[in-house]
């Protein structure tokens, strides 16, 4: 071997060492970055020395892939899970203080008492008062939710913002790594950012991604509506200020498609939202209005053959008694001014009636001591009466346990979400680490290959100066 050979081949293998150093360097520096996929600097013997040909980025699709649709599957019930948290404690308050059943309860209690001295009409207002609170809580409860609502229409709409930015980033990044595929150059560090984008995405919209020559990516969302196909594809969404009882919300459109609520196991914090904003605060509405129905019903004034009318609990519609399911119901009951002291009522029409007209007292005799009316005002609120299915609880019940329902149907909503967010949190988790293990950087297994580098530059180093010392004796002996 000529001595000029030998020093090529020095040479070529310090730049080559040189290369790889730096490429070990980078992993080190980026080990903490989820993000990072790991570089491997691979070199191939050529006469009459070697060169880095590539650098090698790890990647496994498969894992990746599981990574991002677990990241969807949590995102998606995480809000869930946490906007149930925020529908309890706005409707029920702490404890369910606030709740409906709490309101109910407190006015049987004083049903009952004043049933025991019907005479005293000082006992009779403190049932008007527990029938004033009973209307605040459900009053109160239809603003919470039409409340709640809207906060979930502004997040879809900070979602919706943000899912076409996050499109825009990926398809400026999608066409880089294109062009740079084309011509040959290193588009690791665009890689890294595109999958970095595509998680961030995944987690408003389950998506899957199909890939194409020179690295091209194209995104569907799971139901098969295209996100990205060489330009992105716009997310479009109406907003709405104010929401209020029967009212629909606007639909979220990926490229002029419309995008489903989620179900029981939402998928992507969209999908989340919507079911927040359509299904479940919409059935809660309902149940509350049903709630209301019961009250109005179990309060009414009855006569036959004439048609019962509202007693203690009136609404829009009075003085006729709804026989079905009225949306927003819930909203508009209130306590009969007639029976209000307050309002220049007369407590005492609790327990005589006649609020809507002399043929229907019930305590014609006018006698103080009657109690027969509050007695069957009590039994009333423990009758099984028929609720509208569409309200997702039972449909034959007493006012008493259908409203004690409401709050389980909640409790339980909560619960289902909650386990299966910490399920989800628990999938996103592993596959997370899976991937990391398998294109992520060990620290140990870095440092040892810069050991071996460095092993490499001194057998370099003392090659080149071992042929610069034959040059030299060469020069001196000419």
């Amino acid at each position: 071997m000529s001595l000029s050979s030998a020093l090529s081949i020095a040479q070529s293998a310090l730049l080559s060492t040189s290369r790889q150093t730096s490429v070990v360097t980078r992993n080190v520096a980026d080990a903490s970055n989820p993000d990072y996929a790991r570089r491997t600097g691979v070199v191939v013997s050529t006469a009459p020395g070697a060169r880095m040909v590539t650098i090698q980025r790890a990647v496994d699709q498969q894992l990746f892939r599981q990574n991002i649709t677990a990241i969807s599957a949590w995102s998606g019930q995480s809000t869930l899970a946490s906007g149930l948290d925020r529908l309890q404690l706005a409707v029920n308050g702490v404890d369910n203080a606030s709740s409906a059943s709490s309101a109910i309860g407190k006015l049987h209690n004083a049903l009952q008492l004043y049933a025991t001295t019907p005479s005293n009409p000082n006992v009779g207002a403190t049932v008007v008062d527990a029938a004033k609170q009973a209307v605040r809580s459900l009053n109160n409860g239809t603003q919470a939710i039409q409340a709640f609502r809207a906060e979930a229409d502004s997040q879809i709409a900070a979602s919706v913002s943000e899912l076409n930015q996050l499109l825009a980033q990926f398809e400026d990044v999608n066409k880089a790594i294109v062009s740079g595929t084309r011509t040959g150059a290193d588009v690791s560090d665009a890689l890294d950012k595109r999958d970095a984008l595509l998680k961030r995405i995944a987690e408003h919209v389950p998506v899957t991604t199909h890939m194409r020559a020179d690295n091209d990516m194209v995104i569907t969302t799971t139901n098969g509506i295209t996100m990205f196909e060489t330009v992105a594809r716009p997310v479009s969404f109406a907003p709405s200020a104010a929401y209020s009882p029967g009212m629909a919300g606007s639909t979220v459109y990926i490229d002029n498609v419309p995008v489903s609520a989620g179900t029981d196991e939402a998928s992507g914090k969209l999908a989340g939202l919507l079911q927040l904003r359509d299904s479940t605060s919409v059935t809660m509405q309902a149940q509350l209005d049903e709630i209301a129905r019961g009250l109005i019903s179990a309060f009414a004034e009855s006569a036959p053959p004439l048609s019962d009318a509202a007693g203690l609990f009136t609404w829009n519609g009075a003085p006729a008694v709804p026989g079905s399911l009225v949306t927003g119901l819930a909203g508009q009951i209130s306590v009969n001014a007639a029976f209000d002291p307050e309002q220049g009522g007369d407590v005492t029409l609790l327990r005589d009636g006649g609020a809507n007209g002399a043929a229907y007292v019930a305590n014609a005799g006018g006698t103080a001591s009657f109690a027969d009316r509050l007695i069957a005002l009590g039994d009333k609120l423990d009758q099984p009466m028929t609720f509208s299915p569409a309200a997702g609880i039972t449909a034959s019940s007493s006012v008493t346990a259908y409203s004690a329902s409401a709050i389980g149907w909640l409790d339980n909503a909560r619960q289902q979400a909650t386990a299966q967010a910490d399920t989800k949190e628990a999938l996103a988790s592993r596959t997370a680490e899976a991937l990391s293990n398998a294109t992520g950087v060990n620290i140990d297994t870095e440092m040892s290959l810069m050991l071996d580098l460095e092993h490499t530059y001194q057998a370099s180093a003392r090659l080149l100066s071992t042929v610069d010392e034959m040059l030299k004796t060469l020069l001196n002996a000419v």
